[in-house]
């Protein structure tokens, strides 16, 4: 009587290396395909306990293994700005925790989309990674096209910082002390501009709501990042700008810019005599801010990515790191992987509707 022959397909990894004992085993022409003939039913179910067993083990070295060396984490924003100092004060840290330097890569321009898409691009090994503002889902609703997808090219990690709103900073030399004096200029000049880090970002986002709330015409000039669109007030080149109390806290406190605003719910503990810019009488204008998040290239394996998530999360616990992070005025993160996406669609569709509010329309990258 002839023995039943049990047939059996399995898919592994072909630098897995792993005998065959039992019956026959060839590889496919990829080499990522291996078929294997004749395992009695108690062989199966043991060469399937041991390829699970091997896969653990795989997958437990390369989390232990990862990072294998340095970093490369693009900043896709001017250096100086409110990302360049956050990213280096977390980098920093994780990096001490991983045992290798993080190399910080500013490539600024195109609201980063410059720098995102060289991530997009990148090894999906880990070793490059994007540290973005909300500009990332922001820039979909801006722009005509992109060269990426945000929700098929990257892998989210976590998002390291919330903010808690903007400080609305004038030049010392513009007669308005307060939000209502300037929206009076305004209305007599019709001449106020602002600054921000380009088009489409939040800080330009909260100067045209602003604009709509308020019931006045501000002009708008661009630059190239955070740091000069703060210059450019310092300069005098605009009278005004929307920005990060990580930038501009320490030179209101100089006399070098005067502060007369926040947009969060409640009043920024650094400038406690601020008031909101739901008390200073504009309506429905409540800006928390933007987020600060980690990205890797899409396809990026899913241990690297939680073991780069929990680092992270450690590092923001760190006093130094978080101390710097509330004195600029956010909110330190470090959410899960999983949590972060569900996140970014719901902040992609926030964004949507405030692009729709503020009037502002698509252009070609």
């Amino acid at each position: 009587m002839r023995r039943r022959r049990h047939n059996i397909t399995t898919v592994v990894p072909a630098q897995a290396g792993i005998p065959f004992p039992w019956g026959k085993a060839g590889w496919g022409r990829d080499s990522q395909v291996a078929l294997c003939y004749g395992f009695p039913p108690a062989r199966e179910r043991r060469w399937w306990v041991l390829l699970a067993a091997y896969l653990l083990t795989v997958g437990t070295v390369q989390a232990q293994t990862y990072p294998a060396r340095p970093i490369r984490l693009i900043v896709p924003f001017a250096a100086g700005g409110t990302a360049d100092v956050i990213a280096r004060s977390v980098a920093n840290e994780v990096g001490a925790q991983f045992g290798q330097p993080f190399v910080l890569d500013n490539r600024g321009g195109a609201n980063g989309i410059i720098g995102t898409d060289i991530v997009a691009k990148a090894p999906s090994d880990g070793h490059t990674l994007l540290h973005v503002t909300a500009s990332f889902v922001i820039n979909p609703n801006t722009y005509t096209s992109l060269p990426y997808d945000i929700f098929r090219d990257f892998e989210p990690v976590t998002n390291l910082v919330l903010g808690t709103g903007y400080l609305l900073v004038l030049h010392p030399a513009v007669p308005a002390h307060s939000v209502k004096e300037l929206i009076a200029l305004a209305r007599e000049s019709g001449k106020v501009s602002y600054s921000s880090p380009g088009v489409g970002n939040t800080l330009h986002l909260a100067a045209e709501l602003f604009s709509v709330r308020a019931g006045v015409k501000l002009l708008h000039v661009p630059y190239k990042g955070v740091a000069p669109a703060m210059n450019a007030v310092l300069a005098g080149e605009v009278q005004a700008t929307f920005i990060p109390a990580t930038i501009a806290l320490s030179l209101v406190k100089a006399g070098r810019a005067k502060a007369i605003a926040f947009t969060g719910a409640s009043r920024f503990a650094g400038l406690p005599q601020l008031p909101t810019m739901q008390e200073a009488g504009v309506p429905n204008l409540e800006l928390t801010g933007s987020w600060h998040g980690w990205f890797a290239t899409g396809k990026t394996p899913a241990l690297a990515v939680s073991r780069l998530q929990q680092e992270v999360a450690k590092a923001l616990q760190v006093a130094r790191v978080k101390e710097s992070i509330v004195s600029g005025g956010y909110e330190a993160d470090g959410r899960s992987p999983a949590e972060f996406r569900k996140f970014l669609r719901v902040e992609y569709e926030r964004y949507a509707e405030m692009v729709r509010v503020a009037n502002v329309p698509k252009t070609a990258h």
